[in-house]
């Protein structure tokens, strides 16, 4: 069995303490799984790419945006087991001068490195990209190859984030908090979680649409979602997000931990600025153990502070730590 297919084990580390509350904060460093296939996306991509071998298949075919960790995350897996990959880019004027994209974008330049043949296409035609008409295009110029949706998700990426939580995690917190893009790993979570553990969701996005994808995949429903209505929706920030990110990540550069706790802007620490403020307007009551999933992504912090030096806004700054 490929290693990449190995049972995966990630370390939780102390976050943040509230001890005059009794409230504390541990982060499960999923991030920390495999370099370039690291977090959800592992999980996610692990049954997938189990089933793509058994059916034969050695051509991967999935979609995202131009900062995809999810089509960084399958180039890397594609070479280590063989397979050819292949990202459907949405942004048609993105190919108009690949070179320059690539110059300007290290997510594209590492899936590139990884061997990922790109096909950019319209906004338009990208919100088409589950019908049958298009499905039917990508074979007729790729020919044969086996589907994973945007971000991963489906039936056989949800059977891989339940494997998120361990014995441990199920008896040790008191509440589970995760980030969810597509729903596939807040799915795997709330199925795994125990009776006792509350589960929160922090979505990405804007609207009320996410509960509704997440149940698509479990039949629990005690779990709550909180909507990005703070900075602005998917990959927003402002100045103060920023600021938190750099701050906490100083507070965890310890002798015991020396390389610190990264978080990236788009997920995790949205999710972990939602869960202090949580706390401390009293919305998590004390006496409170809480589990906070690092979903990985720390490849778009390079093209995340891009955008950010262009606006001339205030950058994450890991560099002098890590």
């Amino acid at each position: 069995m490929n290693e990449l297919f190995l049972p995966q084990k990630a370390v939780n580390q102390n976050f943040k303490n509230f001890e005059d509350l009794g409230v504390f904060i541990d982060i499960k460093r999923e991030d920390l799984l495999h370099k370039e296939v690291s977090g959800n996306k592992l999980r996610k991509l692990k049954y997938n790419l189990i089933e793509a071998q058994k059916q034969g298949h050695d051509t991967i075919l999935t979609y995202g945006g131009a900062f995809s960790n999810h089509i960084a995350a399958t180039a890397a897996a594609g070479k280590l087991l063989g397979l050819k990959t292949v990202g459907v880019i949405r942004g048609e004027e993105l190919g108009k001068n690949q070179e320059h994209t690539l110059s300007n974008n290290s997510t594209l330049q590492l899936a590139q490195k990884n061997g990922m043949q790109f096909h950019f296409v319209s906004r338009e035609a990208y919100r088409q990209k589950e019908s049958k008409d298009f499905f039917n295009k990508m074979k007729a110029v790729f020919g044969s190859f086996y589907h994973i949706p945007e971000g991963g998700t489906n039936a056989l990426a949800v059977k891989g984030t339940e494997e998120i939580l361990s014995e441990f995690d199920k008896e040790n917190y008191d509440l589970i908090c995760v980030a969810a893009g597509t729903g596939g790993t807040a799915a795997g979570i709330i199925n795994s979680a125990s009776k006792h553990q509350k589960v929160i969701v922090f979505s990405a996005l804007k609207g009320d649409f996410m509960k509704a994808e997440i149940e698509k995949y479990t039949s629990h429903k005690d779990f709550e979602v909180v909507n990005e209505d703070v900075f602005g929706g998917y990959a927003k920030s402002d100045d103060g997000l920023i600021s938190y990110m750099n701050t906490r990540f100083r507070e965890s550069v310890t002798q015991i931990n020396p390389q610190g706790i990264p978080l990236e802007p788009i997920y995790t620490a949205k999710m972990l600025y939602g869960i202090e403020h949580k706390v401390k307007t009293g919305v998590i009551k004390g006496k409170t153990r809480i589990l906070a999933i690092h979903t990985g992504g720390l490849q778009s912090i390079a093209g995340f502070n891009n955008v950010l030096e262009k606006k001339r806004r205030l950058k994450i700054s890991y560099e002098n730590y890590v």
